[in-house]
C-alpha cells in the first residue's frame, strides 16, 4: 500500500496536541487530540479488502504493511489523532464524548479527488476513552467489517472497512454486562469513509459556546462534502441543514428497504452525511417485528427499535438544529424543516415499499395496503426478506402460497393461512392497477429485494470459527455479500434456525465491544 498518500486536513485546520497525556479526556476549545496507537507485537491478518484499496488509492496489500494495519511503524507523514465531540445517548444529554476507541491515520485523495478518511478502530486509548481501555475483540471486529460492506454492496450509504487483523493479545470484556468479564481475541479494524464527521462534533462545539469554531467546522464541512450547496452568508447554513435532514431520512428509508436495525441511534452515532455509523449493536430483520432492538441495553423501553428509526432520526435531527441555530439563528426556519422531514419520511419510506412489491407508483390507497401488511407480518411473524423472494416467485408462478408458511417463526394453522391468502387476494387486485408490465413490475422488485443478508446467527458462525482458525466462512459470507441480490448460497437463504433462538449474538446483544 502507497500508505505516503495519507495527509490530515483535520491537524492543519483545528490544532491542538494532547500526545504528553494520553489519558486526558476534556479538551476545551479544540476538536481532536494527537495520539499514538498502542502498537502490538504479534498483529495476524484476518481479512483485506484489496477492492477497496485500489479504489482509494492505496494500492495493493504486501506483508509490510500489516504493522501499519494495526497501527505499527507509522511513516514519518502521519501524525494519528481523535477527535471530541458530545452527544444525546438514549434520550440524555451526556456531555463530552469523542473517539474512544477509533484513532484517524488521515485522508487519502485518490487520482479522481474523491477524499477518503482512514481510521483504526481498536488500536488502543485516546484522551475520550473514559475508563476504557481503546482496544476491540474479535467479535465487533468481525460485525463491523462484514456488515460495512454488506450495506455498501446493497447500496446503503455506509462506512466501510478495509481490513480486520488480529492484535495477538486478549482483552477483558463482561459481554453481557453480567458481572461475568473473560478474556476475548482482540482485534483492529481499519474503517474508511468520506468523512466520520457526527451530529455530535456540531453539538459539542456549541454546548461549549465556541461559535467560532463551530462555524469554521460548518464551513469545513460544506466546502469539502457539500458541493451542491453554493449560497452564502445565513442561507448556506440553512441549506446545509436541510441537505443533512433530507439525507438522514433517504439513509432510514435504506435501512427499512433492507431490514436493517442499527441498535444505538444516539446523536453520536448519526453521520452528517448521511452514512451508516458505528456498526454495534444491530441486527438484519428476520422474523417482521417493528419493536425489535437487536440491543439489550435499549430493554425495555425499546427507543431504538426497528419501526422507530424514522422517529428517532428526527428527534436526533431536533438536536443537530439545536446545535447549529447559533449559525441559523431562525427558528421557524427550523421548526419548519423539521416538520417538513415527517411528511418527507413517509412519503419516500411508500415510495420504497412499492419498489419492493413492484408497483408502479404511489397510489391514494397504497397507505392501508401498506398497514394492513405491517399488521400481517408482525401478528404471523413471517420473516421479512425471505417474504419478498417468495412474492417474486409468487408473481412469476414459479412458487404457490403454500410456501409462505414455511417463512413463520410461529406454528403454522389454517386460520394464518386464511389470512395470508386473503391478503394475496388484496396484493393481486392491487397489482392489476400497474400500467407497467409483470415483467417490468418484477424488475423494479428484483432491484429493491435483496436475496442475502448478512443474518446474526450467520456472524456469530463465522466469528466462531474465526476463532478456532478458520476463514472458510469468511470468504463465503464475503462473495455472498458482494452479490446480495443474487442468490450465491442457497444454504445463506433461510429463516434462523430454532436452535439459535435466544442465544446471546445470534437475534439480541449487547454493546460490549
Amino acid at each position: 500500500m502507497n500508505i505516503e498518500r495519507i495527509s490530515q486536513p483535520f491537524i492543519r485546520k483545528f490544532p491542538g496536541d494532547f500526545s504528553n497525556n494520553p489519558m486526558q479526556r476534556n479538551t476545551p476549545k479544540v476538536v481532536f487530540a494527537t495520539i499514538n496507537p498502542a502498537g502490538f507485537d504479534h498483529p495476524q491478518l484476518i481479512a483485506f479488502n484489496e477492492a477497496l484499496s485500489e479504489e482509494i488509492g492505496l494500492g495493493k496489500y504486501e506483508e509490510k504493511d500489516l504493522g501499519f494495519l494495526v497501527g505499527n511503524g507509522l511513516p514519518e507523514n502521519i501524525q494519528p489523532y481523535a477527535t471530541a465531540y458530545a452527544g444525546h445517548q438514549f434520550g440524555n444529554w451526556a456531555g463530552q464524548l469523542g473517539d474512544g476507541r477509533a484513532i484517524f491515520a488521515g485522508e487519502i485523495i485518490n487520482d479522481t479527488g474523491k477524499r477518503t478518511e482512514i481510521q483504526w478502530k481498536g488500536a488502543g486509548a485516546t484522551p475520550y476513552s473514559r475508563h476504557a481501555d481503546g482496544r476491540a475483540v474479535l467479535r465487533s471486529s468481525v460485525r463491523e467489517y462484514l456488515m460495512s460492506e454488506a450495506m455498501y454492496h446493497l447500496r446503503v450509504p455506509t462506512t466501510r472497512a478495509l481490513s480486520l487483523a488480529f492484535t495477538g493479545e486478549d482483552v477483558v470484556r463482561d459481554m453481557m454486562y453480567n458481572g461475568n468479564p473473560q478474556l476475548e481475541k482482540g482485534a483492529v479494524v481499519i474503517r474508511t469513509a468520506e468523512s466520520f464527521l457526527r451530529f455530535g462534533h456540531f453539538e459539542l462545539m456549541s454546548a461549549q459556546r465556541e461559535y467560532k469554531t463551530l462555524q469554521e467546522l460548518a464551513d469545513f464541512t460544506i466546502e469539502n462534502y457539500y458541493p451542491e450547496i453554493t449560497s452564502t452568508d445565513q442561507q448556506k447554513y440553512k441549506d446545509f441543514f436541510e441537505n443533512i435532514c433530507i439525507r438522514t431520512a433517504n439513509l432510514i428509508i435504506e435501512w427499512f428497504r433492507v431490514g436493517f436495525v442499527h441498535g444505538v441511534m444516539n446523536t453520536d452515532n448519526m453521520s452528517v452525511l448521511g452514512l451508516t455509523i458505528d456498526y454495534g449493536p444491530y441486527s438484519m430483520m428476520d422474523e417482521y417485528d417493528l419493536n425489535f432492538t437487536p440491543n439489550t441495553t435499549d430493554l425495555p423501553g425499546r427507543r431504538y427499535a426497528f419501526g422507530k428509526q424514522g422517529q428517532i432520526a428526527q428527534w436526533n435531527l431536533w438536536q443537530l438544529a439545536n446545535a447549529l441555530h447559533p449559525l441559523i439563528k431562525d427558528e421557524k426556519f427550523l421548526e419548519d424543516t423539521l416538520n417538513h422531514f415527517g411528511s418527507y419520511f413517509w412519503e419516500n419510506h411508500d415510495k420504497m415499499l412499492c419498489q419492493k412489491f413492484g408497483f408502479d407508483q404511489l397510489r391514494e390507497d397504497d397507505e392501508e395496503f401498506f398497514t394492513n401488511w405491517q399488521a400481517l407480518m408482525q401478528e404471523l411473524q413471517l420473516d421479512y426478506t425471505l417474504f419478498f423472494n417468495e412474492l417474486e416467485r409468487l408473481s412469476d408462478n414459479t412458487h404457490s402460497p403454500e410456501y409462505f408458511k414455511q417463512l413463520s417463526y410461529l406454528p403454522w394453522d389454517q386460520e394464518k393461512q386464511r389470512k395470508l391468502e386473503n391478503f394475496f387476494t388484496s396484493y393481486q387486485n392491487r397489482v392489476s392497477l400497474n400500467v407497467i408490465s409483470k415483467e417490468d413490475s418484477l424488475m423494479i422488485m428484483r432491484k429493491a429485494n435483496p436475496k442475502f443478508i448478512l443474518r446474526n446467527y450467520l456472524l456469530y458462525e463465522c466469528i466462531e470459527e474465526i476463532s478456532q482458525g478458520s476463514t472458510e466462512m469468511l470468504e463465503k459470507l464475503t462473495k455472498a455479500l458482494e452479490n446480495p441480490y443474487e442468490e450465491l448460497y442457497p444454504e445463506f437463504s433461510t429463516k434462523r434456525p430454532t436452535g439459535y433462538n435466544g442465544i446471546s449474538g445470534c437475534s439480541t446483544l449487547s454493546c460490549s465491544s
